[in-house]
């Protein structure tokens, strides 16, 4: 560890998130990376504008007649599950009915939900829904809630792709295995059509996209579907969140992931992540080395590293490469994501678990103030 440009962190993560079978881990580290500046977007030209707004009006009026004929229907009383995530909107609603062959118009769904005044109504979870049912009949359904019968498991913050998988599993009873799930997760290039934001996924992997959250388990579930409800939930719940700090500064979207897959790593409190953030951000932006343990633990394959693992040579090693790691490190929370997008405002530099031990921090602006507060204990 290089004194100058380190942090420490001893404090486990919340829940279960480090649990699996080893245990709590404790990292001890931080630093940041280089960023380049994104090109200004161009801006449109009025003219293709009129032109797309001409065309619109052109080919609306036959989109709902043709997107009839464009998805299969369910035979009368032919039964399809259906996972509606949180945040899904009436339109998100009627497209994933329409995709499973529920309904016949997306379009025809949503007006009706709107004509009954019942939008904030639908609400999310597992559905087992049949052919021949009515627009009424489904909205009602869908206001009643999800089957309370159905079972769940509980993927934490901070979950690995490797612990998602095995959690998967046990939830499934092995219907779906460890290494069928692991072979869909690591084949994101399978997704990225219906999921574009996977286009900047490190080494095809999912690492990070499955959102952590409590999920229905469907009886009709495969590998396959699995991923995309985790998927679908991360796209919806990202969809709120503020990039525009970041992106100023040149930051992706990806790159904050990465970040929000360390803090979820490091900050015990919720109340502290963005100032975990904060040091990250203050750490790029001269250059710092990272020297964040929880790179190193995850490149290795351990929960707990030790002095010789800190040369272990891997891209996601923060002690030997300058910047972000390659991709993220773990499936971080909402919050995580808040605070990588928005970092608090501050100095610190440097972190450390403090003599509280009820997994807070103390920061620090400088390294002999930081020293000298480890020294103290």
């Amino acid at each position: 560890m290089t004194p100058n440009n380190s942090t420490y962190s001893d404090s486990p993560n919340r829940a279960e998130r480090n649990v699996p079978s080893k245990g709590a881990s404790q990292y001890r580290t931080y630093d940041t990376s280089h960023i380049k500046p994104k090109k200004s977007p161009i801006p449109a030209i009025f003219a293709v504008l009129l032109a797309g707004a001409v065309l619109f009006v052109v080919v609306w009026g036959g989109r709902t007649l043709l997107e009839n004929f464009n998805q299969p229907i369910l035979a009368d009383g032919e039964e399809v599950d259906i996972y509606i995530p949180e945040g899904a909107g009436a339109k998100d609603i009627g497209n994933l009915l329409q995709e499973s062959g529920v309904i016949t118009s997306s379009n025809s769904f949503v007006q009706r939900v709107n004509e009954l005044g019942v939008t904030g109504q639908l609400k999310p979870g597992a559905y087992t829904l049949k052919g021949g049912m009515t627009l009424d009949q489904v909205i009602g359904v869908l206001r009643l809630g999800p089957d309370a019968s159905y079972e769940s498991f509980t993927i934490p913050e901070g979950f690995t792709l490797v612990q998602i998988a095995e959690r998967v599993e046990e939830a499934y009873k092995g219907k779906i295995t460890k290494e069928d799930f692991l072979a869909a997760a690591r084949n994101a290039s399978l997704y990225v059509n219906d999921y574009p934001f996977l286009s900047a996924a490190y080494n095809n992997s999912l690492e990070g996209f499955l959102f952590p959250k409590t999920y229905a388990i469907r009886s009709s579930a495969t590998a396959d579907s699995v991923v995309r409800m985790m998927l679908t939930q991360y796209q919806n719940e990202v969809a709120s969140i503020d990039y525009g700090f970041a992106e100023s500064i040149g930051l992706s979207r990806y790159d904050i992931l990465i970040i929000a897959s360390m803090i979820e790593r490091e900050a015990m409190l919720a109340e502290e992540q963005a100032i975990v953030s904060s040091v990250i951000y203050n750490r790029m932006l001269i250059d710092m080395l990272l020297q964040i343990d929880a790179t190193v633990a995850y490149a290795v394959g351990v929960v707990e590293i030790t002095p010789a693992d800190l040369s272990y040579d891997s891209p996601y090693n923060t002690y030997l490469y300058e910047g972000l790691p390659p991709g993220p490190i773990c499936s971080p929370g909402l919050a995580a994501i808040v605070a990588a997008a928005g970092p608090a405002a501050s100095g610190y530099f440097y972190y450390v678990a403090s003599h509280e031990g009820d997994g807070s921090h103390y920061f620090s602006a400088t390294y002999d103030e930081h020293l000298a507060y480890i020294n103290s204990q």
